[in-house]
């Protein structure tokens, strides 16, 4: 590498080789142009004075822009320019990053980001419903909420939402089967009739939840 590319890297690696500017950038360029709160939803664990501070440098950097009505993100052209780098990455990682299981017990935030992910808007209730997930792993248990409407963005929520009692499906499985189902290794349908996953609640909503989980565009496999 000549002193120059070596310059040009260690920049790049300065300002994007933090844990979420990448997650940013992929998740604008997966989702499209995002509001803050849609932002934040979607990626549990950043606090909002991080993503704020990411979106801010970005910003600086020419790769995020606002969109034209001022409240959204956007990837502007040198974002774009990624998206080889963001595929190449994804490559990579599903060939040469080895699994580590006990990473999704220390982590379980992520799970939750593949799973909302995996979650189909256009197949989810009208109403807006909850599914409230208590994942077991690494000697304790976590609680999260995954909020849902029809044609909008999947809320994570660490508090529960509050709806009426009608509105919610509960989930009880541990953190690694519901790893294996947000990354599309193994379906919903199988997990349940093995008894990996527990489900109870509105009758009507736990008879639809697997129909929901109709998965992005492009296979999950770890974040780039």
């Amino acid at each position: 590498m000549a002193n120059g590319d070596y310059c040009s890297f260690m920049k790049a690696v300065e300002h994007l080789g933090d844990r979420w500017s990448l997650v940013i950038v992929r998740d604008l360029f997966l989702r499209g142009p995002l509001g803050f709160n849609a932002l934040a939803a979607g990626l549990p664990g950043i606090s909002r004075s991080v993503l704020a501070a990411r979106l801010q440098k970005l910003h600086d950097l020419g790769i995020v822009e606002r969109a034209d009505d001022g409240r959204a993100y956007r990837l502007a052209y040198a974002g774009r320019a990624m998206e080889p780098i963001l595929q190449a990455l994804r490559a990579w990682s599903e060939r040469f990053v080895p699994e580590d299981p006990a990473m999704v017990e220390r982590d379980p935030d992520i799970v939750l980001m593949w799973l909302a992910r995996r979650i189909d808007p256009a197949a989810v209730p009208d109403a807006r419903s909850v599914i409230e997930l208590d994942l077991r792993g690494a000697g304790q248990a976590t609680r999260s909420w995954l909020v849902v409407e029809r044609g909008q963005p999947v809320s994570v929520c660490i508090e529960d939402p509050a709806l009426a009692a009608e509105r919610y499906v509960f989930v009880s499985s541990d953190v690694r089967t519901i790893d294996r189902v947000a990354r599309g290794l193994r379906s919903w349908r199988a997990e349940v009739d093995e008894g990996s996953i527990e489900v109870a609640g509105e009758p009507t909503l736990v008879r639809s939840l697997g129909s929901w989980l109709g998965g992005p565009t492009e296979p999950v496999a770890a974040a780039p």
